[in-house]
């Protein structure tokens, strides 16, 4: 673990992101000692500096950090974490603000093969992810909506699970982000309230239309749902996969465009 570039296990209990989860994180693959997608990454950091009104991040400091601890990995995870840094007690920000940065590998996760094969179960959680145009796409610290929502899906034993807002719109997984397919569209729902845009889901959007298949993005419900041929999930470890059954509807896996598939999961595996 790197805190500020310095090999640590430990930040002060001052730090805004321990206090009020004031700041953003990235989660990335790592493969033979390299992040992959990192540009895509940066880009969403850098947005979400913007609009968490956080000073801009040195990307090639962080480049040369990530890839001091990815070195020597051939299949991992890195984390970065950006908070603003210590400050007093009470909501105002420090002025000046002196941001930390936290950098972390992780070994990589125990997929099954069969997510790939014969797809994965699927759940709608009870946990409703809130509305806010200010934060929605962006990967800022505040997840109190998603650890409640993982914990219905581990009490389930399901592989993923759904999250919809108070209006009964069908946001994202837990972990991931959505896709349908009907009628050789591809469907994703529209994040301007809630949720987080994936760097895979900006990915499969422009596939899509390198592929010349449609994709729109839209507001969608459980008839939705209901009503698609397949459906996918996505991010950028797990990278695509296909879903196989949602509560009791089963889904045909050979829908999933395959060109679209090996596109994508090449893209999400190769190092940067």
């Amino acid at each position: 673990m790197l805190v500020n570039g310095k090999p640590e296990d430990q930040i002060p209990l001052s730090d805004r992101g321990l206090q009020y989860g004031d700041g953003l994180f990235e989660t990335m693959a790592v493969m033979q000692g390299r992040p992959c997608l990192w540009q895509r990454h940066m880009d969403r950091l850098a947005r979400g500096e913007m609009a968490l009104g956080l000073p801009p991040s040195d990307k090639q400091q962080l480049e040369q950090e990530a890839l001091t601890l990815s070195a020597g990995h051939d299949q991992a995870v890195l984390k970065i974490i950006l908070t603003r840094g210590s400050g007093g007690r009470g909501y105002a920000s420090p002025s000046p603000s002196a941001p930390r940065r936290l950098i972390t590998i992780h070994p990589w996760p125990d997929y099954p093969q069969r997510w790939y094969s014969d797809g994965i179960r699927l759940g709608i959680c009870r946990t409703r992810i809130g509305r806010n145009r200010q934060l929605a796409g962006h990967k800022h610290l505040n997840r109190l909506e998603q650890v409640l929502a993982r914990s219905e899906c581990q009490e389930a034993s399901l592989d993923e699970c759904l999250m919809m807002d108070e209006r009964e719109q069908v946001i994202c997984g837990t972990q991931s982000n959505l896709f349908l397919l009907q009628k050789n569209t591809i469907y994703t729902p529209d994040l301007t309230h809630s949720g987080i845009a994936g760097v895979v889901r900006e990915l499969v959007i422009e596939t899509a239309q390198q592929l010349s298949i449609p994709l729109l993005i839209t507001h969608l419900d459980r008839d939705s749902l209901r009503d698609a041929d397949a459906l996918f999930m996505t991010n950028s470890v797990m990278g695509l996969c296909p879903v196989a059954m949602l509560e009791q509807r089963q889904y045909d896996l050979d829908a999933v465009p395959r060109e679209l598939s090996r596109r994508v999961q090449e893209a999400c595996t190769a190092s940067q």
